[in-house]
């Protein structure tokens, strides 16, 4: 059975280099599925950078749409996988599903498009655990703030709240990151 860790914090907190050094403890093949879409320039830098720290010896999947079929295929190909990040596949998902209209959406819409994502969610995890390798997912924290004033970002907050809270049941470790210092949660 696959192993699945969450690791979440704040922006910058060092989430992801926490996740990428477990990683690189894991002994074998390491797939990195990018789930961002860089559509400008600070997003391009940075997916860049995000390369440069990584092995040359990973493999990488770009993409965030039917992971479960790309976890399906590759499984048993690598020991580990390391899924960066959560928040932006979830955001993504709800562009694809109600784009920039959820500010007009109502209640039941907004629930079937949070069912959606956590559909993908537990396919995702659903594949992880019928195989034998570790995925690493990194999310991020995003309630530990004041209640946004916009609709969209209150609706995301909650989305993403619930998704990591989805996740975190399933997973056998979760960590919070704190100032690049990681707290063993689960």
């Amino acid at each position: 059975m696959g192993k699945i860790i969450l690791v979440t914090g704040g922006a910058r907190s060092g989430k992801s280099n926490y996740a990428e050094n477990i990683a690189k403890d894991i002994e074998g093949k390491i797939l990195y599925i990018a789930t961002s879409i860089p559509f400008d320039d600070e997003m391009k830098h940075r997916v860049k950078k995000h390369k440069e720290s990584r092995p040359e010896v990973w493999d990488t999947y770009e993409g965030y749409k039917d992971l479960d079929i790309v976890v399906r295929e590759k499984n048993s190909l690598y020991d580990g996988m390391l899924l960066d990040c959560v928040t932006i596949m979830t955001s993504n998902f709800m562009f694809d599903y109600i784009g920039d209209k959820i500010g007009e959406a109502d209640n039941i819409t907004l629930d079937k498009v949070e069912k959606k994502i956590i559909t993908n969610f537990e396919k995702l995890l659903n594949e992880v655990n019928k195989g034998n390798s570790t995925m690493i997912l990194v999310t991020n924290e995003l309630g530990y703030g004041i209640v946004p004033e916009n609709k969209l970002a209150r609706v995301y907050r909650d989305i993403i709240g619930r998704i990591n809270q989805y996740i975190a049941s399933r997973a056998s470790e979760v960590y919070l990151v704190v100032c690049g210092i990681p707290m063993k949660v689960k």
